[in-house]
């Protein structure tokens, strides 16, 4: 079974930065996408930012340069790194990964992280 293990939510102050990491894991022979999707509170989920294993990044309107997604292909890894944080950047984020196919498997999946809070406070 493949898993992902999201890190690095918490509180911060408006303003603030923090660094969000997932990690992929599950005898993975490759992952298309791997983006980040937040809930907040009164809204569906949205997407944050998602990367392609050639690095190309895509965000969602509301990032407006805040933020920056990365990816370390050799880890199965994905980061999000969040600047200039607002208070309605408050929610749960999910990272995902898009187009999943394991080793000795013809089959592509896709698969969600369990997600982290993030709370920023005025």
């Amino acid at each position: 079974q493949v898993q992902l293990v999201e890190s690095g939510g918490g509180l911060v102050q408006a303003g603030g930065s923090l660094t969000l990491s997932c990690a992929a894991s599950g005898s993975i022979f490759s992952i298309d996408g791997m983006g980040w999707y937040r809930q907040v509170p009164l809204k569906q989920r949205e997407l944050v930012a998602i990367i392609s294993s050639g690095g190309t990044a895509n965000y969602g309107d509301f990032v407006k340069g805040r933020f920056t997604i990365s990816r370390d292909n050799a880890k199965n890894t994905v980061y999000l790194q969040m600047n200039s944080l607002k208070d309605e950047d408050t929610g749960v984020y999910y990272c995902k990964a898009v187009r999943v196919r394991k080793y000795g498997s013809i089959i592509y999946i896709d698969y969600w992280g369990q997600g982290t809070q993030v709370t920023v406070s005025s």
